[in-house]
C-alpha cells in the first residue's frame, strides 16, 4: 500500500473528528460534568414532580399523531385534550377493572400453591440450601466471631414493596401527569416558538425547529411502534395462555403488554411469573413449563427480529448503553424509569447528532 492510499484511508476519520470537536479546556470539562450531575441529583430529589413532567411529555410525543389528525378535523385542540386523554386513561381503567377479578382469584391461590410450588420446584433446594451455607459462612466469616443474626426469609409482600417503591411517587403524582399532558397538547408549538423568536441568528433558529420536528418524529414512530408490538405481543401471550390451559388470557396478556414496556427487565420477569403460573395450573411437569417457554418464543420473535427491523433506520443506540440507562433509570425512578430509559437517550441521541459541540457524544450513544 502506498502512501496516498494510506492517507486516503485516513482521510475520512480526519474529517469525521472535524465534524465532532472535541473540548479542549479542562473547566468545560468538569462544568459540564457538574451540571449533569446537578441536573440528576435534582431528577432524584426531586422525581415527585420532575417524573410526571417526563411521563407527559412522553405520553404527548406518543398522542401527537393522533391530536394532530384530530386538528385537521377541526376539533378545538382543548376538546381533542380531553378527548385524547379520557379514552387514555379509560382504556387503563377498564383493563384494570377487567382484570382485578382474576388478579384478586390467583391471588388467593397463593397461599394454597405454595407448598405446591415448593414440592415442584424440590430438584432446585439443594444447590438453593448449598448457596445460602455459603454465603452464610463467609458473613460469619466477616463478621470475625460476632454472633450470628437469624436471616427473616423476605415475604411476597416485602418482595412487591421493594419492586414497585420507586412507582409509589408516580402514583401519587397521577393527577400531575393528567394535568401536565392537557397543558402540553392545548399548547402545541407554544414554547418552540418562542424559542425560535428569542434565538439571534437564523441557523439557530433553523437548528431548533429541526431538533423539535425530529424528536417529535423520531420518538412518535418509537413509542407507537412499540405500543403495537407489545399489544401482538399480549394478545400471542394471551392467546398461549388459554391454549395451554392456564386461563385468565385478558389478566396475562395485559400483563405481558406491560412488561415488554421495560426492556429485559420486564420480559424476565414475565418467564418468572408465567413459569409460576404455569406450574401452579397445569399438573404435567412439562406442560407446566410450556407456557414461560412459548411467551419466552413470542419475546425473542418480538423483540430481536420484528421491533429492529422496524426502528432500524430510526435508532441505532449503544446496546451496551441501552442496558447501562435500564439499570441506571430504574434504580433512579423505579419501572416508570426503566420504560423511559430508552426514550430519553434516543432523545439525548437526536439533541447531541444536531449541536456541533455534543457530536462526539451522539457518535458515542450511536450503535
Amino acid at each position: 500500500m502506498t502512501y496516498s492510499d494510506r492517507e486516503t484511508e485516513i482521510a475520512p476519520a480526519d474529517d469525521l473528528l472535524a465534524d465532532m470537536p472535541l473540548p479542549n479546556d479542562p473547566k468545560t470539562i468538569f462544568l459540564g460534568g457538574l451540571f449533569v450531575l446537578a441536573l440528576l441529583t435534582t431528577a432524584y430529589v426531586a422525581s415527585e414532580i420532575v417524573l410526571p413532567m417526563v411521563f407527559a411529555f412522553m405520553l404527548k410525543l406518543l398522542l401527537q399523531p393522533i391530536f394532530r389528525f384530530l386538528e385537521r378535523l377541526r376539533i378545538p385542540r382543548a376538546l381533542a385534550a380531553v378527548v385524547l386523554i379520557v379514552a387514555l386513561f379509560g382504556t387503563i381503567v377498564s383493563l384494570g377493572a377487567a382484570i382485578s377479578g382474576p388478579a384478586a382469584n390467583w391471588a388467593g391461590k397463593l397461599p394454597e400453591g405454595v407448598p405446591r410450588l415448593e414440592e415442584r420446584m424440590s430438584f432446585v433446594r439443594a444447590p438453593i440450601n448449598t448457596s445460602q451455607q455459603f454465603l452464610q459462612q463467609i458473613e460469619n466469616i466477616g463478621a470475625a466471631g460476632a454472633r450470628p443474626e437469624t436471616v427473616s426469609p423476605v415475604g411476597g409482600a416485602a418482595l412487591l414493596a421493594t419492586v414497585f417503591a420507586g412507582t409509589r411517587s408516580f402514583a401519587s403524582g397521577l393527577f400531575t401527569t393528567v394535568l401536565f399532558l392537557y397543558f402540553l397538547l392545548v399548547s402545541g408549538d407554544t414554547f418552540l416558538r418562542r424559542l425560535v423568536e428569542i434565538l439571534p441568528h437564523f441557523s439557530s433558529k433553523r437548528q431548533a425547529v429541526d431538533i423539535s420536528q425530529q424528536i417529535e418524529s423520531d420518538i412518535s414512530a418509537y413509542l407507537l411502534t412499540i405500543s403495537i408490538m407489545n399489544a401482538a405481543v399480549g394478545v400471542a401471550t394471551g392467546l398461549v395462555m388459554w391454549l395451554t390451559g392456564v386461563g385468565d388470557p385478558i389478566l396475562w396478556g395485559t400483563l405481558a403488554f406491560l412488561l415488554n414496556y421495560a426492556p429485559i427487565l420486564g420480559p424476565a420477569v414475565g418467564v418468572v411469573v408465567f413459569l409460576f403460573a404455569g406450574l401452579l395450573s397445569i399438573d404435567i411437569l412439562w406442560l407446566a413449563l410450556l407456557p414461560a417457554a412459548l411467551y419466552l418464543a413470542v419475546h425473542i420473535a418480538e423483540g430481536e427480529t420484528v421491533t429492529p427491523m422496524l426502528l432500524a433506520r430510526r435508532f441505532t443506540l449503544n446496546p451496551v448503553l441501552v442496558i447501562f440507562s435500564l439499570v441506571f433509570w430504574f434504580w433512579m425512578w423505579g419501572i416508570p424509569g426503566a420504560i423511559l430509559s430508552v426514550p430519553m437517550l434516543a432523545i439525548a441521541k437526536i439533541v447531541c447528532d444536531r449541536v456541533r459541540p455534543f457530536a462526539a457524544i451522539g457518535h458515542f450513544l450511536e450503535g
